[in-house]
């Protein structure tokens, strides 16, 4: 499988492009911002998007949605619980100084347990509030990968000093949802560089004691 992760906008969002070789199917998670340079990684592999999948709904994570959807035609996948946070991003471009970006229709609402055949494998959806109340974290389970969001981080997580954040809330996501998953899993933070769940287990001071 292709898998390109993209620091994209002033934050670095971590873009993360998945492709299947012989369907030539991709999804694109958190699409933030510089969706040209995104369409370009998608053209060297002449990949086509068949979804587009939002772990949360500040602005440097889904910023580059409407315009991806556009030039694609993927629906947006998001959890309801962010919709409140997305209707405000005007408040969100203000708070990091950046013009508002065009917003669209989600089509398609993401539930803990939740799973989407796409790209040649299948991306399981677990719904891990506490950054938000929408945030959702994806497992791919066949690469042994998965893509956190701003829940989990390298040595730290997501910060809930935000509208929506919940400390006690992001805690629990943290260990029921994510710690549960095999240690060798890969994490993809929603910025910087990635971990395992191993290590986390071990070494985030966070998840200590």
């Amino acid at each position: 499988m292709i898998h390109e992760i993209i620091p994209v906008g002033v934050l670095q969002c971590n873009c993360s492009i998945f492709g299947d070789e012989k369907t030539l199917e991709a999804v694109v998670i958190d699409p933030g911002d510089e969706t040209a340079r995104i369409l370009a990684v998608l053209a060297k592999h002449n990949l086509r998007v068949t979804s587009i999948v939002i772990t949360h709904a500040h602005i440097d994570h889904i910023g580059g949605a409407a315009r991806l959807k556009l030039a694609t035609g993927a629906p947006v996948y998001m959890n309801a619980d962010d919709q409140e946070l997305y209707d405000h991003l005007e408040t969100q471009a203000e708070w990091i100084g950046v013009p508002t970006p065009t917003t669209t229709t989600v089509d398609v609402g993401i539930r803990d347990g939740d799973s989407l055949s796409a790209a040649g494998t299948e991306f399981q959806f677990l719904h891990t509030p506490g950054h938000t109340q929408g945030s959702v974290s994806v497992w791919i389970p066949s690469e042994s990968k998965l893509v956190a969001g701003d829940t989990l981080f390298r040595d730290s997580i997501g910060r809930t000093d935000l509208p929506g954040g919940d400390f006690p809330q992001i805690m629990r996501s943290i260990h029921s949802k994510l710690l549960t998953l095999p240690e060798a899993t890969v994490v993809f933070p929603g910025h910087g560089e990635a971990t395992t769940i191993g290590r986390e287990k071990e070494r985030n001071p966070f998840l200590q004691g």
